[in-house]
């Protein structure tokens, strides 16, 4: 079994989201042994796709001729493009409509979460559609307090200062005008945003909010995972006020790095985070600011052990079983077909 990996535009969308998650199935790929390539004129016997771009519409039904196996990830759904760049809620309902015409190619479909799932079947899509995490790298991401020390020295933070993190990409649909609003309310805490996108396309008050000044705000941009990590082991809190996700790797990474966290109270969640079991979660600006005092200041439990256990579970490594299997099953029911055409002619 040889697995082709195509991902369209790799480069541009390497330091979001999906990067992260094409990187961990390269990864639990080649943990499990199974060989991959990226190279589109190499042999294989699954085209695995990751985008829904037209190059990778045309080169779906260009291996669908040719009697090729296709995996369709859909990472992307109508609702996690809505509240993303300026337009995007305009043309929100063609762009559902393209997805549905990409995805339409796949043997099996790939969505990382069952709420994500649920989304996708009220498409109107028929194809079998299966959940399974992103995955994180549990060993990559561990908590380090010499890397948390290397965090606060780089960003001038005292041994005192409690900080507040946050991740994602500059859109309102990741909670960054609440995240703002929350340091403008908790001038007592420190709050560091890492994630970038270009803020030509972001709506003005995307662009107002990421040029707030504020003493206790900073949007530190992009950085590599390794410095993510020291934040990750450095900071106090994980704050994640994300309008919508198909999963959001950066919680899982929270979850793997034992820093207390608190989450929007979205339906994407629902069935493996709970609220007050191995995360905080809160419904607005008003629950967030509540529950974040009551966590800086000791008064609600650790939930930091329970979290590791979610991210344990979706490990790359075991999320990499789990993507075999699919490959494993797709391939049957491809050769219980062959054989059966075989037979009647």
């Amino acid at each position: 079994m040889k697995v082709l990996l195509y991902t369209e535009g790799l480069k541009a969308i390497a330091k979001s989201g999906l990067g992260k998650a094409i990187k961990h199935q390269m990864q639990a790929l080649k943990e499990n042994n199974v060989e991959y390539t990226t190279d589109l004129n190499d042999d294989y016997d699954i085209l695995h796709i990751n985008f829904y771009g037209p190059k990778s519409y045309l080169f779906a039904k260009k291996a669908k001729k040719e009697g090729k196996i296709v995996v369709y990830h859909a990472h992307s759904t109508e609702e996690d493009f809505k509240n993303s760049f300026i337009g995007s809620n305009i043309v929100s309902h063609q762009f559902k409509s393209w997805l549905v015409t990409c995805y339409s190619l796949g043997d099996v479909i790939l969505t990382p979460t069952p709420y994500s799932k649920r989304l996708l079947e009220s498409y109107g899509l028929t194809q079998p559609i299966k959940a399974i995490s992103n995955g994180v790298d549990v060993n990559f991401f561990k908590h380090d307090d010499a890397l948390g020390k290397n965090f606060r020295k780089e960003y001038n933070y005292s041994k005192n200062d409690k900080i507040i993190m946050a991740v994602g990409l500059y859109i309102e649909r990741k909670g960054i005008l609440d995240f703002v609003e929350l340091a403008k309310r908790l001038p007592q805490y420190k709050f560091i945003w890492f994630g970038y996108s270009p803020l030509a396309a972001s709506p003005i008050k995307i662009r107002q909010a990421v040029n707030t000044k504020l003493d206790n705000l900073l949007f530190a941009g992009y950085v590599e995972p390794n410095k993510l990590k020291e934040a990750y082991s450095g900071a106090d809190l994980y704050l994640f006020p994300t309008l919508e996700e198909t999963e959001g790797i950066p919680i899982l990474e929270a979850c793997s790095a034992k820093i207390k966290s608190i989450i929007r109270d979205i339906p994407v969640f629902d069935e493996w985070l709970e609220d007050g079991v191995n995360v905080y979660k809160a419904k607005d600006v008003d629950e967030f600011e509540e529950k974040i005092i009551k966590i800086l200041e000791g008064k609600l439990p650790d939930l930091t052990e329970a979290g590791y256990k979610v991210a344990k579970e979706r490990d790359v490594k075991k999320v990499g079983v789990e993507l075999i299997n699919i490959y494993k099953d797709i391939l049957k029911k491809k050769d219980l077909k062959d054989e059966s055409e075989e037979n009647i002619n």
